[in-house]
């Protein structure tokens, strides 16, 4: 019995001077790593990448050819491979999902840092306060494409367009005081106004008006849709107000 064939791939490349092509990098780990022998072919200098394309009528590289069939690019090769193919529009929480583990994370480590123990009263607050601290630095990334999504569900901002530009600095500005445990008589009140305006407005355009929007809540590029998750980072903001009223951090 004889072993089977090694699978074999050419790949080829842009390797520029000033340019390595990070897709053609990909596409050389992805055959790596599923066990395909690479002949890896760099094209070197702008005209023999032009000359490359000319020749295959394609527009981009890299490009894989596998047993003398022409695979295509890096998202034709991960297809061909077996494996999923993100749609870069495609509606994803993952996002926020990561913020959020993150933040759970950054506060645990915190407590422990302070209080010897991750799991104390004060990490549940931190974590309220970086995920507004962390969301409100997504936003003010591009000020002008958050306050453009946010005004196609928040009720305020419909109706005085500039508070669109001013939630994100009130967001920010209410978490770094939470996390100081300073000037809670301005802290609580930021965060329980626009916490209530934008569960408010979540609920509206979502759970009465079945409406469906992209979530400016992690930045105006985001393809987070806007429905429950959107509705509890509000909530948390309300839940975190009306806790530090009546159990003020010291």
């Amino acid at each position: 019995m004889t072993d089977a064939a090694p699978k074999r791939a050419i790949l080829y490349r842009m390797v520029l001077p000033d340019h390595v092509c990070p897709y053609g990098l990909k596409s050389l780990h992805l055959l790596r790593k599923h066990g395909y022998q690479v002949d890896d072919r760099p094209l070197r200098t702008r005209a023999e990448t032009d000359a490359f394309k000319a020749e295959h009528g394609v527009k981009t590289t890299p490009q894989t050819f596998i047993d003398g069939r022409r695979i295509g690019g890096h998202d034709d090769l991960t297809a061909f491979l077996g494996k999923p193919v993100r749609d870069p529009d495609a509606p994803s929480y993952r996002p926020v999902i990561a913020l959020f583990a993150m933040t759970a994370l950054m506060a645990l480590a915190a407590s422990y840092a302070v209080h010897g123990t991750p799991f104390t009263i004060r990490a549940g607050e931190w974590f309220v306060a970086f995920s507004m601290c962390v969301l409100a630095l997504l936003k003010l990334q591009d000020i002008e494409r958050f306050s453009t999504m946010f005004l196609t569900y928040d009720l305020l901002a419909r109706r005085w367009v500039p508070y669109g530009r001013i939630y994100p600095f009130a967001e920010g500005g209410a978490g770094v005081l939470m996390i100081a445990g300073a000037l809670t008589w301005l802290s609580a009140p930021v965060a329980l106004v626009i916490g209530t305006i934008g569960a408010a407005s979540v609920f509206k355009a979502v759970y009465v008006e079945r409406r469906t929007l992209k979530c400016a809540c992690v930045g105006g590029s985001s393809n987070v849709p806007l429905g429950f998750v959107s509705l509890t980072e509000n909530v948390m903001m309300v839940a975190m107000s009306i806790w530090m009223v009546f159990a003020p951090i010291h």
